[in-house]
């Protein structure tokens, strides 16, 4: 490729002399020069998402496995709005995603054309950087400039890209700098850790979250918690936890705020690696938002985005702590039987999760059981819901298994999250990945009325209850998933689940489950 060329094809060019390989699209007209340059810059893969949810949510879980960014191709900023759902939880899981969104062309903007937006305004809230392409001569310099962004910054960079300035000549690509290590904590919060530990002792609790959940990071916290007493906790919901047999035991911060209070409730301080001060998801009539008591210490010795594999491991040896003793991998549950629920859900799949699997979870009611078993299961990486923003689970696994290839890949997701993005199945049977899906059916919004009454006081009468129900009709994913391309079938036993998992996890390719719950009673 020449030294000039189009702005579109420096940009593809400058992102993949900057390790970007795999680019999630849903282009529209104005993103046709990306496109054509996608010829030109062989090197780059392009996966094609039918919902721009399903692109974003795939960046995120491609990022999030690979270690390294990935980008997406958007239409406007209508395009980019379908995706921002997902956006927000790459955010939250400061993954490294270059979104290329395009806009008119410049002298078109002025003629307020239908799709005509103020792109940067929706791109701003879900995005650590946003910045235009000014001209076909800025693009390289811009696209390394994005690329730079999202890997310091950790999250999506979004770069506007008009038409114009990507079809026109002009433009040269660049070689975007080395991605750079992540800072050291200050010294000075190492050593009052220290004093914490030493003065609280078992009365300290240390909460992992991003990279501290590492399996180098959380053996780290092993020989601390095993030479001062104190407790390990991971946060609710984590970018990637390194979790099962043979591995610490981090039970999760609980969702309901309750829970937590009670979690914390012994918890004189509170040392964080790479996690946020705990809060509560929402707030409720009478209640605090923090479930931490106020006279608690809480200190952030990394700080998410500081290097808390490092912290861990210096902390490990002021304290002088030797390796713990090995823990003793505890027995896999018993088969399953009866009908499918929390319990029987959860031991079905700590029973048939393989070494290495990838979990993307997401089954809100199903798995608050989850966690506990998983510790009994075969060692594997846990990818979750980041930023709360349902419908994150299919595309997830998507690109996870892009990801990660030669790994499987396994979707647990609550039906009413699977709805919002069930095009990803589409992706899976067209890319044939190595992903199997189960849906936890029970045909409602089960959360939803749990949080009817903790903030209402009463169940959802027989008005409200419509609202959160998923029946009349009854959703049928088998019929879905075949229609996609995706092999499923649907159970209604523990067993057959036990069965059906076991077979599915044994084969390649896509397939999913639908795992019919008992749907619970209008209030219940």
């Amino acid at each position: 490729m020449g030294l000039t060329m189009k702005g579109a094809q420096a940009i593809l060019e400058t992102l993949h002399r900057g390790g970007v390989d795999t680019i999630f699209a849903n282009p529209g007209t104005s993103e046709m020069a990306l496109v054509r340059a996608l010829d030109d810059v062989p090197g780059v893969r392009a996966v094609l998402g039918l919902f721009e949810g399903v692109v974003t949510g795939a960046a995120d879980g491609y990022a999030r496995m690979a270690g390294r960014p990935a980008a997406t191709l958007l239409h406007l900023g209508p395009g980019l709005a379908n995706g921002c759902a997902n956006l927000h939880n790459a955010r939250r899981a400061r993954t490294p995603i270059v979104n290329l969104i395009g806009d008119h062309a410049t002298g078109h903007l002025a003629l307020d054309a239908p799709l005509t937006t103020d792109v940067a305004a929706v791109a701003a809230p879900f995005s650590c950087w946003v910045q235009s392409v000014a001209s076909s001569g800025a693009a390289g310099a811009m696209a390394a400039a994005a690329l730079t962004a999202a890997r310091a910054f950790g999250g999506p960079a979004s770069l506007i890209v008009p038409a114009d300035a990507a079809w026109s000549e002009g433009a040269a690509a660049l070689d975007p700098p080395s991605p750079i290590s992540p800072p050291a904590p200050e010294e000075s919060r190492l050593a009052a850790a220290h004093a914490v530990l030493s003065k609280f002792g078992p009365r300290t609790m240390l909460l992992l979250g991003g990279h501290a959940l590492t399996e180098r990071a959380q053996q780290a916290a092993a020989r601390i918690a095993a030479a001062t007493g104190a407790r390990l906790a991971s946060e609710t919901f984590n970018a990637r936890a390194a979790r099962g047999r043979g591995r610490p035991f981090l039970p999760k911060v609980p969702y309901f705020g309750a829970a937590a209070e009670a979690f914390f409730g012994d918890v004189d301080a509170l040392l964080r690696f790479g996690a946020r001060s705990p809060v509560n998801f929402f707030g409720y009539p009478g209640r605090r938002g923090v479930p931490l008591r106020a006279e608690s210490i809480d200190l952030a010795v990394a700080e998410p985005g500081e290097d808390a594999v490092v912290a861990l491991e210096a902390l490990a040896g002021l304290l002088a702590a030797p390796p713990p003793a090995p823990p003793v991998p505890p027995p896999l549950p018993d088969r399953p039987v009866g009908p499918i629920d929390a319990r029987t859900f959860a031991a079905a799949v700590a029973r048939r999760l393989t070494e290495g699997t990838v979990l993307c979870e997401e089954a809100i009611t199903a798995s608050l059981g989850l966690v506990d078993l998983l510790a009994h299961a075969a060692p594997h990486d846990c990818l979750e819901l980041t930023g709360g923003s349902i419908g994150g689970s299919l595309p997830l696994a998507t690109g996870a298994a892009l990801g990660a290839p030669g790994r499987k890949v396994l979707t647990l997701s609550g039906d009413g999250s699977a709805l919002y993005t069930v095009q990803a199945l589409w992706t899976q049977a067209r890319e044939n990945l190595d992903v199997t899906t189960i849906i936890c059916a029970n045909r409602s919004y089960a959360i939803l009325a749990y949080e009817h009454l903790q903030i209402e006081g009463r169940p959802p009468g027989p008005n409200a209850w419509p609202v959160l129900s998923l029946d009349r009709p009854v959703l049928d994913f088998v019929q879905l998933a075949r229609g996609f391309g995706v092999e499923a079938v649907a159970v209604d036993t523990a067993e057959a689940l036990d069965d059906a998992l076991g077979a599915a996890m044994a084969r390649r390719g896509p397939f999913l489950i639908e795992a019919r719950f008992a749907p619970p009673a209008p209030g219940a």
